[in-house]
Protein backbone atom coordinates (compact mmCIF):
# COMPACT_ATOMS: atom_id res chain seq x y z
CA UNK A 1 0.00 0.00 0.00
CA UNK A 2 2.49 2.10 1.22
CA UNK A 3 4.65 1.71 -2.27
CA UNK A 4 1.71 1.94 -4.27
CA UNK A 5 1.22 5.18 -2.69
CA UNK A 6 4.65 6.69 -3.05
CA UNK A 7 5.01 5.54 -6.90
CA UNK A 8 1.68 7.58 -7.29
CA UNK A 9 3.27 10.12 -5.95
CA UNK A 10 6.74 10.53 -7.85
CA UNK A 11 4.07 9.82 -10.94
CA UNK A 12 2.00 12.89 -10.09
CA UNK A 13 5.54 15.34 -9.36
CA UNK A 14 6.99 14.19 -12.74
CA UNK A 15 3.68 15.15 -14.17
CA UNK A 16 3.05 18.63 -12.76
CA UNK A 17 7.07 19.28 -13.72
CA UNK A 18 6.30 18.01 -17.44
CA UNK A 19 3.05 20.22 -17.70
CA UNK A 20 5.24 23.60 -15.78
CA UNK A 21 7.86 23.09 -18.21
CA UNK A 22 5.47 23.27 -21.36
CA UNK A 23 3.88 26.06 -20.14
CA UNK A 24 7.26 28.28 -19.64
CA UNK A 25 8.20 27.51 -23.11
CA UNK A 26 4.77 28.91 -24.51
CA UNK A 27 5.06 31.95 -22.86
CA UNK A 28 8.86 31.88 -23.83
CA UNK A 29 10.02 35.73 -23.89
CA UNK A 30 12.77 36.28 -26.11
CA UNK A 31 15.91 37.57 -25.29
CA UNK A 32 17.70 39.84 -27.81
CA UNK A 33 21.31 39.13 -28.18
CA UNK A 34 23.93 41.52 -26.35
CA UNK A 35 25.26 42.88 -29.34
CA UNK A 36 21.33 44.07 -30.50
CA UNK A 37 20.64 45.27 -26.55
CA UNK A 38 21.74 48.93 -26.85
CA UNK A 39 21.38 49.48 -31.05
CA UNK A 40 21.17 53.67 -30.13
CA UNK A 41 24.04 53.86 -27.72
CA UNK A 42 27.55 54.19 -29.00
CA UNK A 43 30.75 55.00 -27.81
CA UNK A 44 32.20 57.37 -30.33
CA UNK A 45 35.67 58.37 -31.00
CA UNK A 46 35.77 61.95 -31.08
CA UNK A 47 37.57 63.71 -33.76
CA UNK A 48 39.39 66.94 -32.55
CA UNK A 49 38.17 70.73 -33.97
CA UNK A 50 41.44 72.14 -35.61
CA UNK A 51 40.36 75.83 -34.59
CA UNK A 52 41.02 74.84 -31.16
CA UNK A 53 41.93 77.71 -29.03
CA UNK A 54 41.94 79.08 -25.55
CA UNK A 55 41.80 83.31 -25.65
CA UNK A 56 42.44 83.12 -29.13
CA UNK A 57 46.14 81.08 -28.71
CA UNK A 58 45.89 78.14 -30.93
CA UNK A 59 46.02 73.98 -29.54
CA UNK A 60 48.73 72.38 -31.90
CA UNK A 61 46.67 69.61 -32.16
CA UNK A 62 48.91 68.22 -34.65
CA UNK A 63 51.56 67.50 -31.86
CA UNK A 64 50.86 63.97 -30.88
CA UNK A 65 50.74 64.02 -26.87
CA UNK A 66 49.01 67.40 -26.94
CA UNK A 67 46.31 65.82 -29.78
CA UNK A 68 46.04 62.75 -26.77
CA UNK A 69 45.93 64.62 -24.12
CA UNK A 70 43.30 67.02 -25.52
CA UNK A 71 40.89 63.45 -26.75
CA UNK A 72 41.32 62.13 -23.34
CA UNK A 73 39.53 65.29 -21.99
CA UNK A 74 37.06 65.93 -24.39
CA UNK A 75 36.17 61.95 -24.29
CA UNK A 76 35.93 62.27 -20.03
CA UNK A 77 33.96 65.72 -20.43
CA UNK A 78 31.33 64.05 -23.17
CA UNK A 79 30.62 60.01 -21.62
CA UNK A 80 30.40 61.42 -18.25
CA UNK A 81 26.79 62.17 -19.55
CA UNK A 82 25.62 63.27 -15.95
CA UNK A 83 28.10 66.00 -15.05
CA UNK A 84 28.37 67.43 -18.42
CA UNK A 85 24.43 67.89 -18.72
CA UNK A 86 24.87 69.81 -15.08
CA UNK A 87 27.49 72.08 -16.27
CA UNK A 88 25.77 73.13 -19.40
CA UNK A 89 22.83 73.54 -16.76
CA UNK A 90 24.62 76.10 -14.48
CA UNK A 91 26.47 77.48 -16.95
CA UNK A 92 23.18 79.28 -18.94
CA UNK A 93 22.83 80.60 -14.79
CA UNK A 94 25.98 81.91 -14.42
CA UNK A 95 27.83 82.55 -17.41
CA UNK A 96 25.68 86.32 -17.85
CA UNK A 97 26.65 87.05 -14.22
CA UNK A 98 30.25 86.22 -15.47
CA UNK A 99 30.39 87.53 -18.66
CA UNK A 100 30.12 91.08 -18.35
CA UNK A 101 32.63 91.14 -15.34
CA UNK A 102 35.47 89.35 -17.22
CA UNK A 103 35.26 92.41 -19.93
CA UNK A 104 35.17 95.04 -16.86
CA UNK A 105 38.34 93.16 -15.66
CA UNK A 106 39.86 93.31 -18.84
CA UNK A 107 39.81 88.85 -19.27
CA UNK A 108 39.39 87.35 -22.07
CA UNK A 109 35.90 85.33 -22.15
CA UNK A 110 36.90 82.16 -22.06
CA UNK A 111 38.16 82.66 -18.84
CA UNK A 112 34.54 81.27 -17.87
CA UNK A 113 35.68 78.34 -18.83
CA UNK A 114 37.87 78.41 -15.88
CA UNK A 115 35.68 79.29 -13.50
CA UNK A 116 33.80 76.04 -14.54
CA UNK A 117 36.09 73.72 -14.26
CA UNK A 118 37.44 74.96 -10.78
CA UNK A 119 34.35 74.60 -8.94
CA UNK A 120 31.38 73.28 -11.39
CA UNK A 121 29.59 76.31 -10.08
CA UNK A 122 28.77 74.59 -6.82
CA UNK A 123 29.44 75.79 -2.93
CA UNK A 124 31.59 73.45 -2.23
CA UNK A 125 35.14 73.36 -0.57
CA UNK A 126 38.24 71.46 -2.03
CA UNK A 127 39.85 68.64 -0.12
CA UNK A 128 42.82 71.33 0.18
CA UNK A 129 40.56 74.62 1.45
CA UNK A 130 39.51 75.84 -1.78
CA UNK A 131 36.64 77.55 -2.03
CA UNK A 132 34.32 79.98 -4.04
CA UNK A 133 33.44 79.89 -7.42
CA UNK A 134 37.14 80.66 -8.55
CA UNK A 135 38.52 78.21 -5.82
CA UNK A 136 40.85 80.69 -4.29
CA UNK A 137 42.95 79.63 -1.23
CA UNK A 138 42.24 81.42 2.41
CA UNK A 139 46.11 83.07 2.22
CA UNK A 140 45.19 83.94 -1.95
CA UNK A 141 42.31 85.55 -1.40
CA UNK A 142 43.26 87.64 1.74
CA UNK A 143 46.59 88.83 0.02
CA UNK A 144 44.54 90.44 -2.76
CA UNK A 145 42.08 92.04 -0.38
CA UNK A 146 39.26 89.27 -0.08
CA UNK A 147 37.88 89.41 3.45
CA UNK A 148 37.81 86.01 5.07
CA UNK A 149 36.87 84.92 8.16
CA UNK A 150 34.76 82.50 9.88
CA UNK A 151 31.55 85.31 9.90
CA UNK A 152 32.39 86.84 6.60
CA UNK A 153 33.72 84.89 3.58
CA UNK A 154 33.94 87.35 0.30
CA UNK A 155 35.65 84.03 -1.75
CA UNK A 156 31.79 83.32 -2.41
CA UNK A 157 30.84 86.77 -3.37
CA UNK A 158 31.03 86.60 -6.88
CA UNK A 159 31.48 90.44 -8.27
CA UNK A 160 34.62 90.22 -5.46
CA UNK A 161 36.06 87.27 -6.18
CA UNK A 162 35.93 87.27 -9.97
CA UNK A 163 38.14 90.98 -9.36
CA UNK A 164 40.87 89.47 -8.16
CA UNK A 165 40.66 86.15 -10.46
CA UNK A 166 41.33 88.73 -13.07
CA UNK A 167 44.18 90.64 -10.93
CA UNK A 168 46.28 87.28 -10.58
CA UNK A 169 45.59 86.11 -14.16
CA UNK A 170 46.32 89.74 -15.73
CA UNK A 171 49.54 89.39 -13.69
CA UNK A 172 50.38 86.22 -15.17
CA UNK A 173 49.78 86.90 -18.70
CA UNK A 174 52.46 90.11 -17.76
CA UNK A 175 54.88 87.52 -16.37
CA UNK A 176 54.14 85.18 -19.69
CA UNK A 177 52.77 86.65 -22.13
CA UNK A 178 50.24 83.73 -22.87
CA UNK A 179 46.80 83.38 -21.39
CA UNK A 180 47.90 79.70 -22.00
CA UNK A 181 50.49 80.15 -19.14
CA UNK A 182 48.45 82.20 -17.26
CA UNK A 183 45.34 79.76 -17.29
CA UNK A 184 48.26 77.22 -16.29
CA UNK A 185 49.66 79.31 -13.45
CA UNK A 186 46.16 79.78 -12.25
CA UNK A 187 46.68 76.25 -11.20
CA UNK A 188 50.03 75.62 -10.45
CA UNK A 189 51.32 79.40 -9.21
CA UNK A 190 53.32 81.67 -11.11
CA UNK A 191 56.67 80.29 -9.60
CA UNK A 192 55.34 76.41 -10.50
CA UNK A 193 55.42 77.09 -14.01
CA UNK A 194 58.04 79.95 -14.44
CA UNK A 195 60.58 77.69 -12.45
CA UNK A 196 59.54 74.41 -14.62
CA UNK A 197 59.74 76.61 -18.13
CA UNK A 198 63.13 77.92 -17.03
CA UNK A 199 64.39 74.43 -16.12
CA UNK A 200 63.19 72.78 -19.11
CA UNK A 201 64.31 76.00 -21.46
CA UNK A 202 60.71 76.20 -23.40
CA UNK A 203 58.31 78.97 -23.39
CA UNK A 204 55.33 77.30 -24.29
CA UNK A 205 52.43 75.41 -22.44
CA UNK A 206 52.44 72.83 -25.02
CA UNK A 207 56.43 71.96 -25.18
CA UNK A 208 56.76 71.97 -21.24
CA UNK A 209 56.43 68.66 -19.01
CA UNK A 210 54.12 69.83 -15.58
CA UNK A 211 52.70 68.40 -12.78
CA UNK A 212 50.27 65.92 -13.86
CA UNK A 213 47.12 67.72 -12.48
CA UNK A 214 48.45 71.27 -14.69
CA UNK A 215 48.89 68.92 -17.84
CA UNK A 216 44.87 68.45 -17.88
CA UNK A 217 43.46 71.42 -16.42
CA UNK A 218 44.14 73.43 -19.61
CA UNK A 219 42.78 70.78 -21.57
CA UNK A 220 39.66 70.18 -19.04
CA UNK A 221 38.80 73.99 -19.70
CA UNK A 222 39.16 73.49 -23.28
CA UNK A 223 36.92 70.36 -23.61
CA UNK A 224 34.15 72.40 -21.44
CA UNK A 225 34.34 75.53 -23.80
CA UNK A 226 34.07 72.85 -26.39
CA UNK A 227 31.11 70.76 -25.58
CA UNK A 228 29.28 73.70 -23.98
CA UNK A 229 29.48 75.70 -27.28
CA UNK A 230 28.31 72.78 -29.53
CA UNK A 231 26.33 70.96 -26.70
CA UNK A 232 24.66 68.98 -29.86
CA UNK A 233 27.97 67.81 -31.30
CA UNK A 234 28.32 65.39 -28.70
CA UNK A 235 25.08 64.01 -27.42
CA UNK A 236 23.36 66.49 -25.49
CA UNK A 237 19.92 67.38 -25.95
CA UNK A 238 17.46 69.76 -23.77
CA UNK A 239 15.09 72.27 -24.12
CA UNK A 240 16.24 75.99 -23.11
CA UNK A 241 13.63 75.40 -19.78
CA UNK A 242 15.81 72.82 -18.86
CA UNK A 243 18.62 75.38 -18.09
CA UNK A 244 19.16 77.26 -14.86
CA UNK A 245 18.46 80.95 -14.41
CA UNK A 246 19.60 83.30 -12.19
CA UNK A 247 17.40 85.07 -9.85
CA UNK A 248 16.49 88.92 -10.75
CA UNK A 249 17.68 90.71 -7.91
CA UNK A 250 19.02 94.56 -6.48
CA UNK A 251 21.13 95.50 -3.43
CA UNK A 252 20.42 97.12 -0.12
CA UNK A 253 23.61 98.87 1.62
CA UNK A 254 24.36 97.81 5.54
CA UNK A 255 27.07 99.19 7.41
CA UNK A 256 25.43 97.60 10.82
CA UNK A 257 25.32 94.19 12.67
CA UNK A 258 23.13 92.14 11.53
CA UNK A 259 21.73 90.19 14.51
CA UNK A 260 18.88 87.98 13.28
CA UNK A 261 19.27 87.37 9.65
CA UNK A 262 15.71 85.23 9.18
CA UNK A 263 13.78 88.92 10.31
CA UNK A 264 16.34 90.69 8.00
CA UNK A 265 15.09 88.50 5.25
CA UNK A 266 11.43 88.70 6.26
CA UNK A 267 11.60 91.92 5.57
CA UNK A 268 12.80 92.20 2.01
CA UNK A 269 10.56 88.93 1.24
CA UNK A 270 12.90 86.19 1.46
CA UNK A 271 13.18 82.97 3.91
CA UNK A 272 16.07 82.24 5.51
CA UNK A 273 17.43 79.83 2.88
CA UNK A 274 16.80 82.43 0.27
CA UNK A 275 18.88 85.02 2.10
CA UNK A 276 21.52 82.28 1.71
CA UNK A 277 21.14 81.42 -1.82
CA UNK A 278 21.82 85.08 -2.80
CA UNK A 279 24.47 85.81 -0.21
CA UNK A 280 26.64 82.74 0.15
CA UNK A 281 29.64 85.04 1.52
CA UNK A 282 27.79 85.63 4.84
CA UNK A 283 28.25 82.07 6.04
CA UNK A 284 26.93 82.62 10.03
CA UNK A 285 23.20 83.29 10.68
CA UNK A 286 24.42 87.04 11.67
CA UNK A 287 26.43 89.79 10.78
CA UNK A 288 29.16 90.59 13.35
CA UNK A 289 30.66 93.94 11.50
CA UNK A 290 31.97 95.34 14.22
CA UNK A 291 34.02 97.68 11.54
CA UNK A 292 31.01 99.46 10.41
CA UNK A 293 32.15 98.41 6.81
CA UNK A 294 29.75 98.88 3.87
CA UNK A 295 28.04 95.62 2.69
CA UNK A 296 25.54 95.00 0.00
CA UNK A 297 23.40 92.57 0.46
CA UNK A 298 21.39 91.12 -2.09
CA UNK A 299 17.66 90.89 -1.81
CA UNK A 300 14.97 89.30 -5.10
CA UNK A 301 13.61 92.04 -7.55
CA UNK A 302 9.71 91.47 -6.93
Amino acid sequence: MNKSFRIISLLSVVSITILFINAMNKDEVKVEPASNTHKSYKIKSLTLPTNLNLAGERVPVEIPDVKERMERELLVNTYWQSNGLLLLKRANRYFPILEPLLKKYGLPDDFKFLALAESGFTDETSNVGAAGMWHFMKGTGKEYGLEINDNVDERYDIEKSTKVAAEYLRSSFERFNSWTLAAAAYNAGNYGVSRRLEAQEVTNYYDAKLPDETERYVFRILALKEIINNPEKYGFVFNKEDLYTSQKTTTVKVDTAITNITAFAKRYGMNYKEFKILNPWLREHHLNNKSRKMYEIKIPVK
